[in-house]
């Protein structure tokens, strides 16, 4: 039951793409939304195969409503696939998440995705008037009926954490039949197996090592398997920051100013991440280096994980857009291109 499952999602081909939460640093909204739409057209232009927006509700954040973005991002872009990473489905109401994004399904010609989960931050709670004691049980819940409306419709439901549905027709509908629906998982066993008993595709998001997260798949597959779902048809994706410069010191060099701002957002971290402990994450994993030390490392997710998807954090801590722009220069036209090549 171990690694067999994993070798088993080689047999789906390797798509990247990139991620963001949008933060701004001290660039305004207006602009840093304008930078992120032009990104993603260049992404789409250069033929990266998705971008994810995060939604988070936070003054250093700028995307708290992603399926607005993205409905902005699919009027200038062909083929790039329109994801979230993640919506934070706790807070959310489920029928009213499907209805938004069947909408840009329909806008986008068939390009839409939701990444659900629980989020990195909380503050979603007290602005939307739900119970932090409650933070399981709502996830549970709405991830299911997320699930159920993608699945059927009419739908008939009921719950604890929202009013039921009787025979309720939820439209639009989605061009894709079922719409995609991935959970992300932050490292917790149990979420691991959750997404593997509802048999939905799952991201982890990895910001180092990738080793630990190979007892993560074995769980998501064993829980899947148990449940009636063939493992081997389900898609694993991986995710974590990233930058890429011309050459690998320069890279680190040039990275860490930023990423240590970025992560002091940690409570661990509230000075600043030292260098040391940066340079510790790189040797263990974080991607950031040398093209070659970039496909190096997401070969390895590869490898160890069976990933069909990795997707890269490209502008993370408030750096300018054109230090942003190069990376992601490097990524699509010198990274992509090698790992696809090496697994196709």
């Amino acid at each position: 039951m171990k690694l067999r499952f994993v070798r088993a999602l080689g047999l789906f081909s390797m798509e990247l793409g990139i991620y963001s939460f949008g933060d701004s640093g001290t660039v305004p909204t207006r602009q840093r939304l304008a930078d992120l739409v032009a990104q993603a057209r260049y992404a789409d232009e250069a033929g990266l195969d998705v971008i994810a927006l995060g939604e988070h509700h936070r003054p250093d954040f700028t995307l708290s409503a992603p399926e607005i973005v993205l409905a902005a991002i699919s009027s200038v872009t062909d083929r790039i696939r329109l994801s979230t990473g993640v919506t934070v489905l706790s807070t959310a109401d489920p029928v009213r998440v499907y209805q938004q994004f069947a909408t840009l399904d329909q806008l986008s010609g068939g390009r839409a995705e939701i990444i659900a989960g629980r989020g990195a931050f909380t503050e979603s709670f007290p602005l939307f008037g739900y119970d932090l004691r409650s933070y399981d049980l709502l996830f549970e819940e709405k991830l299911k009926l997320l699930l159920q409306i993608a699945a059927e419709s009419p739908v008939t439901w009921q719950g604890r954490t929202r009013p039921p549905l009787e025979n309720a027709e939820v439209t639009p509908r989605a061009l894709q039949e079922p719409l995609p629906i991935w959970v992300g998982v932050g490292g917790t066993p149990q979420s691991a197996v959750r997404a593997g008993r509802l048999g939905a595709p799952m991201f982890v998001a990895i910001f180092t090592d990738p080793a630990p997260a190979r007892g993560l798949v074995e769980l998501y597959h064993r829980a899947a398997a148990g449940a009636g779902h063939d493992p081997a048809t389900l898609r694993v994706a991986s995710g974590g920051h990233m930058f890429v410069g011309r050459t690998s010191q320069g890279a680190r060099d040039a990275f860490y100013p930023y990423y240590s701002e970025y992560l002091s957002l940690l409570p661990q971290f509230s000075g600043g991440m030292p260098r040391e402990v940066y340079d510790q994450w790189i040797r263990a994993g974080l991607l950031v280096g040398s093209p070659q030390e970039v496909i190096d490392k997401i070969m390895r997710h590869r490898e160890l994980l069976g990933i069909s998807r990795y997707v890269g954090q490209f502008d993370v801590g408030g750096m300018p857009s054109g230090m942003i722009d190069k990376s992601l220069e490097l990524f699509a036209t010198e990274v992509a291109p090698v790992i696809r090549k090496e697994t196709s």
